[in-house]
């Protein structure tokens, strides 16, 4: 039986977000010969050198912006030609944007077609055209995406494929002490230390996590913030409404603004306590990443983060906007170091549960069973 060969129509060439790693991851390690993956891309980036690297059989059509309706017109035209040549089983759109391509080039090809939703269906025209364009299946990424997309006619056939997250990336960070990272980084040795890692977006939650800290440092006054993550293009002004309410709550001393960091793991092993205080957040790589290092987290109480937390057991969990519960969580592990250690490594072993490794086999597993369907 030949092996079945299935185009990837990837709308980014660069790693922006936890879509384009786990596009990555899948490359990466997706290569166990029950599936032959093609990938097209169509946008230029550092990830299309990466694929031809790999020995993954790599084309790059620019599609343009969204309004260049010729030119989108061309590329899914191409798409379908390619996929005719060689006679590809499954064109796969990666993302919503794609399957608006991937989708019309399966029709003319006529192959079948699915897409993998990455973030949380909204019932806006980009998620009602993907949807209303034929597709063997939908690909989502926790049970609250599933409910989601789930909401948006016509109703298609899901996988749900947990992501997973780069682990063997923190394992340098592993083995240095917090205390060495925090030397390292140039931040301040005494105190609790309280993380998050994300861009500067007002849906991530960081003005929460700085309400949250007066009552915190009510009780624990030498308890700090560090927020580690660049500005996010559409919010320019979000950045200096964090600083401002920084300051009228008087927290200059108190909260640390990192900017964009490269070294994510490192920066995370230089905190006592990682918070995740995202709206509905779709899965939450970050917070698999911080539970591999070990660190008691707190996480939004709805998305992903509920499905990969167990309360009380590798983590606690607040509502989206309740400063009140959220300094009621990280006071929690802080008047207990007992129990925040307890939790810390139960979360460890919870970790290795999403492994880049385990999540490309259950997407090839859920793209064969697609084609089987």
């Amino acid at each position: 039986m030949s092996v079945p060969r299935v185009l990837l129509v990837m709308p980014l060439g660069e790693q922006l977000g936890g879509g384009e790693m786990m596009f990555r991851q899948l490359l990466q390690h997706g290569r166990d010969g029950r599936v032959e993956w093609l990938v097209v891309f169509t946008r230029d980036g550092p990830m299309v050198e990466e694929a031809r690297t790999l020995g993954i059989e790599t084309h790059l059509i620019p599609a343009g912006r969204l309004r260049h309706l010729g030119r989108r017109l061309a590329v899914v035209r191409a798409i379908a030609a390619l996929a005719r040549e060689r006679r590809v089983d499954l064109i796969f759109g990666w993302m919503v944007a794609s399957q608006t391509m991937a989708g019309p080039a399966a029709l003319l090809a006529g192959v079948p077609a699915a897409w993998y939703q990455v973030g949380l269906p909204e019932p806006d025209w980009m998620d009602r055209l993907a949807t209303l364009l034929p597709a063997r299946g939908v690909l989502v990424l926790s049970r609250d995406c599933a409910a989601a997309q789930a909401r948006i006619w016509p109703a298609r056939p899901q996988r749900l494929v947990y992501p997973g997250a780069s682990l063997e990336r923190f394992d340098a960070a592993r083995g240095e002490p917090p205390a060495a990272a925090r030397a390292a980084l140039g931040l301040p040795s005494d105190g609790k230390l309280i993380g998050l890692v994300g861009r500067l977006q007002r849906w991530k939650g960081m003005h929460v996590l700085i309400d949250a800290l007066p009552a915190v440092r009510a009780r624990h006054p030498e308890a700090r913030v560090v927020i580690v993550g660049g500005p996010h293009e559409p919010e320019p002004a979000y950045p200096a409404q964090l600083r401002e309410q920084v300051t009228r709550l008087g927290l200059d001393d108190a909260v640390i603004f990192a900017g964009y960091q490269p070294d994510v793991p490192r920066w995370m092993q230089a905190m006592d306590i990682v918070v995740h205080a995202s709206d509905r957040e779709p899965f939450g790589i970050v917070v698999v990443e911080a539970m591999a290092l070990g660190k008691p987290v707190v996480a939004g109480a709805a998305g992903g983060p509920a499905e990969v937390i167990t309360p009380e057991v590798d983590g606690l969990l607040a509502p989206f906007g309740d400063a009140a519960a959220l300094a009621s969580a990280l006071l929690r592990y802080l008047n207990d170091p007992a129990f925040a250690a307890r939790c810390g490594d139960a979360a460890a072993r919870r970790a290795r549960d999403f492994s880049a490794a385990r999540y490309a086999a259950a997407f090839t597993d859920a793209v064969l069973s697609l084609l089987d369907a």
